[in-house]
């Protein structure tokens, strides 16, 4: 017989047990989750044990939904049933539970990045009354090339998460995918590197970004100029060699045609879901 129930704080053992039957069997080359990863993600991307269920199948764990909370929104980070137990309505379930509970407690606006090779995945966000509200990116590209056209007056230079929220250029309210938030780039400032292109006056462009093998993660790729580019060419052109994976770049983030024109290559795709848990 099956039960569901949301998670406490001292669930973490749970629910990276439960990760790894329910969600590892889909993601074979993805490192086991584990108690340290989990905790990270509760620093990083504000997942709460509270906003996290697990269906269960006796005492098996079965289903798994891990929900990332902020005054915004809920983000449904994660959700998976186990192979065995597909099409059973568990996670349709899972979704409800969590919808009814965030229609009394808030917030009512809840959110998920669904890449779009997970047909099944996206078929149940459709199903449960989520809205396709954008169509989100991964970009790649590959660093090496020549220096860009200098821009005059202008220098590269290191930049920080803190040099940018000194100067007012992080933008709470910017469309941008959760993992690449003000409040994930706060969260993880310690391990971010940056360049900017700066005047005299004032930052002009920059790029932050996190190296790790085998490929860099850019976090943020901003201008504050209208000049075609010529500074973010600039600065990317000052990360030396190696691939770069630009994630789940929404629309109103950078105008549709300039990754393409900066040298990014379209690796992926993600579905913006969104519902209102709103009190019947």
């Amino acid at each position: 017989m099956s039960s569901y129930r949301f998670c406490r704080t001292d669930d973490i053992g749970l629910l990276v047990d439960a990760l790894n039957r329910c969600w590892a069997p889909y993601f074979p080359d993805e490192p086991p989750m584990t108690p340290a990863a989990f905790k990270r993600s509760i620093r990083d991307l504000q997942v709460w044990c509270s906003s996290c269920m697990v269906a269960f199948s006796g005492s098996d764990p079965i289903g798994v939904l891990i929900g990332a909370k902020r005054p915004s929104a809920t983000l449904i980070h994660r959700i998976a049933v186990h192979p065995d137990h597909r099409r059973q309505g568990h996670g349709r379930h899972l979704l409800d539970s969590l919808g009814s509970k965030l229609a009394i407690l808030g917030p009512p606006r809840i959110i998920a990045e669904v890449p779009e090779t997970l047909s099944p995945a996206c078929e149940l966000f459709s199903a449960s009354g989520y809205v396709e509200e954008a169509r989100l990116t991964d970009y790649v590209l590959e660093g090496g090339t020549e220096d860009a056209r200098p821009v005059d007056g202008r220098f590269v230079i290191p930049v920080t998460v803190d040099d940018l929220a000194a100067n007012g250029l992080l933008e709470a309210d910017r469309q941008v995918p959760w993992e690449r938030s003000v409040e994930t780039l706060t969260a993880r400032k310690d391990e971010t590197a940056g360049l900017a292109v700066a005047s005299d006056e004032r930052i002009e462009a920059c790029v932050l970004y996190v190296s790790r093998a085998p490929e860099a993660e850019i976090l943020l790729l901003r201008s504050f100029v209208e000049d075609d580019g010529t500074r973010l060419k600039q600065v990317l052109s000052r990360l030396g060699t190696g691939t770069f994976r630009w994630p789940r770049v929404h629309p109103a983030e950078i105008a549709m045609e300039s990754p393409e024109t900066l040298g990014f290559i379209p690796a992926g795709r993600h579905r913006l879901y969104a519902a209102s848990a709103l009190a019947g």
